[in-house]
């Protein structure tokens, strides 16, 4: 058992392989946090909950405010003397806030339960591996019974939490805040780590010292935002990829969110996590429910490297639910940087082809392919095909792209619907809008009311006819504005503080109609670039968009944020054309690959532009790709070194589950005057077995510096290997390393090592 209770001490106990969370239940009835750390075979003592012990003169000892000041809540209500941060507040039906939370009962299960409505972990194998506990607190002046639930997840050393509310009274009851987890523990100089950025530069990692009072990341434009991510994670100071005590929450939710770290004047850290309270307010009618998202909890003492390793592990095995999971993707093309708007069946078909000569397996029809989309200012709503454009009907076109034995995909917007739009100009009511305000318009577009279940079944009427109408493979859903003007005429004034989670659940329930309707289809998220990557999304699509930024040294520090998190193959990552659109740059097309190959693969470009070097190129970098992408889907990551200006180089280490194998990559970011070569060390090897250096991909520049298109040296090519033996022992790489040469600006390198 997983899950055990200490009657006598009144403790309970979760364990995973390698760690230990411990709530206990005080004797005026609180639940409290004890510990959550290395693991212990035993329980604590109930003295650890400090319920004797109050700050402040003696008196206010016999005061209930003094120990509110102080005790470390499991799952803190706000007014009623908690001062600090709280995860719950209610309003009676006077509007008078206040909720006291006092333990019932327990139950433990095995297996996991889902959340109604809403993406969450899941226990695939049903091997007895995962427990669930449920902690029954009660409110008996707002009869309002709150579940406390944590599921452990013992191989991946994931604890995820969620909480349920339950009207049991006679009055309506007025949710103005509900988080779904919290730890309190005392300070030890925690620095507070969390991903930042904006468009074309989402999840830049931040560290900074937790200083005394509150600090927090969110967001509340309606999606996850690249601003901010639902991610927070505390560290003990000198915490690195190998060492160091980490204590990290992820959030499963899609839209509004709020992660706190709030220092005390006591020097305790309370963290939370959960649906940001701006403009929330959810009335909780008399024998109703309300379920809040699932967060992602994991514990690490073996620094950054093995809190992404659980987190890999567990988005795997019990998030991420496609058949692609596991699975190579198809290399895919899309035809927007080759005609944006302006074109017809012949054009995509000349697209497609020359695609196909190059190994490139799917063609994806962008946008404008709908409506009398013929420009972004219009037709979004309208999902019906243009024939005329398409010179017939889909199916004709899906056809003869699949002659040449490549998949379809398609992209749609379901979200968002123009103005000037047939069925805006039915419906204009369908819009998110504040009565008697122009709503505001980004990208000439406006924000569909999916707390409506009629606009989500129309739309989806309309996206799922299209989909059947021809064999379609891959859907590509876009979101590219943030939310504005909440309002809806369906609902009454009682009920607008809900139109932001109920939108999220309207969008999960087209997903989740999407993929059950569609099971084999590949769906890829996005959102304005990677405005929505998170793990919600995960739930539906397998792979996520990263960002609209696609310039290969740019995408380091934004794949690596991504890859803090969740496993590389649920990365969007293509090669672009140079100079870059979105910063000018001009790297070497094999760099491009090499960083493209961390993710699902795949070209934003136009193949026919390209010089014939780097066309002849492409077909290499497929079978690249189905040679290595199981190796970084499946296997371990570990990150080597990140650029910064005093060592301008990145590299990361992809190695097998079983150690037979291991993928290094190298950018060199700049170069440096008087340059030697750098020692790097590989990660996660057999010490004591024999690896083969198999290949060599990449090299230093040539003697003409505006050639960006150099063969990749190989063993093939003696030179290529310099002074590197071809077997080495695990420890020597690991430990000893081995040593790159100077590459030249933006050129990078991967080595690969089989085990003999």
């Amino acid at each position: 058992m997983s899950i055990s209770y200490s009657e006598a001490s009144r403790i309970f106990k979760l364990d995973t392989d390698n760690t230990t969370y411990m709530i206990g239940i005080s004797p005026e009835g609180y639940a409290g946090h004890i510990y959550y750390g290395k693991k212990i075979g035993h329980f604590c003592g109930a003295g650890m909950l400090r319920c004797n012990e109050i700050p402040g003169p003696s008196v206010l000892k016999r005061e209930k405010g003094g120990f509110q000041a102080s005790f470390p809540y499991e799952y803190p209500t706000g007014g009623v003397g908690d001062y600090r941060v709280s995860c719950l507040d209610v309003s009676n039906e006077k509007g008078q806030n206040g909720c006291e939370l006092c333990y019932d009962h327990y139950e433990i299960s095995d297996g996991k339960p889902s959340l109604e409505g809403l993406p969450a972990s899941f226990d695939k194998e049903k091997d007895g591996d995962v427990q669930t506990l449920k902690l029954f607190m009660k409110d008996p002046v707002l009869d309002l019974e709150v579940v406390l639930q944590y599921s452990t997840f013992n191989r991946e050393n994931i604890i995820t939490r969620s909480v349920i509310l339950n009207n049991k009274g006679d009055h309506d009851l007025s949710i103005n805040r509900v988080l779904s987890a919290c730890i309190d523990m005392d300070n030890r100089q925690y620095e507070m780590i969390s991903l930042h950025g904006g468009w074309a530069r989402e999840r830049h990692i931040s560290r900074r010292t937790l200083a005394y009072g509150q600090q927090a990341v969110h967001s509340t434009r309606g999606v996850s935002s690249p601003q901010e991510h639902p991610f927070i994670a505390l560290v003990t100071p000198g915490t690195n990829q190998e060492q160091g005590e980490v204590y990290a929450m992820n959030f499963v939710y899609s839209g509004n969110f709020v992660a706190e770290a709030d220092l005390s004047q006591n020097s305790a850290v309370r963290m939370v996590m959960g649906i940001d309270p701006y403009d929330f307010c959810w009335k909780l009618n008399c024998g109703c429910s309300f379920t809040a998202p699932e967060v992602v909890m994991t514990y690490s003492h073996e620094g950054l490297g093995q809190m992404t390793g659980n987190l890999h592990d567990f988005y795997r095995a019990h998030l991420i639910r496609s058949p692609y999971e596991s699975e190579n993707r198809p290399i895919l093309i899309n035809n927007w940087e080759g005609t944006y708007f302006d074109f017809n069946a012949d054009k995509l078909y000349k697209i497609a082809k020359d695609a196909h000569d190059s190994g490139i397996e799917m063609f994806v029809m962008d946008d404008g392919w709908f409506g009398h989309r013929d420009n972004d200012g219009c037709g979004l709503g309208d999902w019906y095909v243009n024939e005329s454009k398409l010179q017939g009907s889909l199916k004709s076109l899906v056809d003869r792209i699949k002659a040449l034995g490549m998949k379809f995909g398609i992209w749609v917007e379901p979200e968002m619907i123009s103005p000037d739009s047939d069925l805006y100009r039915a419906h204009p009511d369908w819009a998110l809008e504040i009565e008697s305000r122009d709503p505001l318009q980004s990208r000439a577009q406006l924000v569909l009311d999916l707390s409506r279940k009629e606009i989500r079944d129309t739309v989806m009427d309309m996206i799922c006819g299209v989909l059947h109408s021809a064999d379609i493979d891959y859907v590509k859903w876009d979101m590219n504005r943030y939310l504005s003007d909440i309002g809806s005429v369906s609902v009454d004034s009682g009920h607008q503080g809900e139109l932001y989670h109920r939108y999220v659940l309207g969008l999960y329930e087209m997903q989740e109609r999407l993929v059950t309707e569609f099971p084999n289809l590949l769906l890829e998220n996005c959102s304005s670039g990677g405005a929505r990557f998170d793990a919600g999304m995960l739930y539906y699509s397998p792979q996520i968009w990263t960002s609209d930024d696609t310039d290969a040294i740019e995408r380091l520090r934004i794949q690596e944020g991504t890859e803090m998190l969740y496993p590389m193959s649920t990365m969007g990552a293509h090669i672009s054309k140079c100079p870059n659109e979105q910063v000018g740059r001009m790297t070497p097309f094999e760099t491009r690959a090499n960083v493209a190959l961390a993710g699902t693969f795949g070209y934003e470009l136009v193949i026919s532009k390209l010089s014939d070097d780097e066309r002849n190129m492409i077909p290499k970098q497929v079978e690249r790709y189905h040679k290595y992408h199981s190796l970084i889907a499946n296997g371990n990551y570990y990150r080597i070194h990140s650029w910064d200006d005093d060592e301008p180089f990145d590299c990361w280490v992809n190695t097998a589950k079983d150690k037979s194998e291991s993928l290094l990559t190298y950018v060199q970011v700049l170069g440096r005057p008087n340059e030697v070569s750098r020692r790097v060390h590989l990660s996660g090897l057999d010490p004591v077995a024999r690896y083969k250096l198999e290949e060599i991909v990449g090299g230093p520049s040539t003697d003409n510096p505006g050639d960006r298109n150099v063969d990749a040296p190989s063993l093939s090519r003696p030179e290529a290997v310099e002074e590197l033996k071809e077997i080495w022992f695990g420890d020597e790489l690991m430990n000893v390393g081995f040593l790159i040469p100077p590459l030249g600006d933006f050129r990078s390198r991967l080595y690969h090592y089989v085990k003999t």
